[in-house]
């Protein structure tokens, strides 16, 4: 009896995501400096001046930091570390020009 699991019949974002499952920890610690790094650098650029953008990048990125201790599903740890990263890269662009 085969027990291995395959991603053969997987298509498209189901196999992106069952990939990224298997590769859990690394795209975490990915997951850890993108996030983290880039959320540093828009508060120092402009977030403690404003309490909107400072409240608008901080729910995001402590929802992607808390996702990751309570080891929630990588669809949902995805999601949420790609709308903090495209949260902070606005705020960075809107900061500097």
């Amino acid at each position: 009896m085969n027990t291995t699991h395959t991603n053969e019949n997987l298509k498209g974002i189901d196999k992106l995501i069952a990939d990224a499952e298997f590769n859990r920890f690394s795209i975490i610690s990915a997951i850890i400096l993108i996030v983290g790094c880039l959320g540093g650098i828009n508060v120092g650029l402009g977030g403690l001046s404003s309490t909107f953008q400072l409240v608008a990048t901080v729910i995001p990125t402590m929802a992607t930091l808390s996702f990751i201790l309570a080891v929630a599903p990588m669809r949902l740890l995805l999601g949420t570390a790609i709308l903090a990263t495209i949260i902070d890269v606005v705020f960075i662009i809107i900061n500097v020009v």
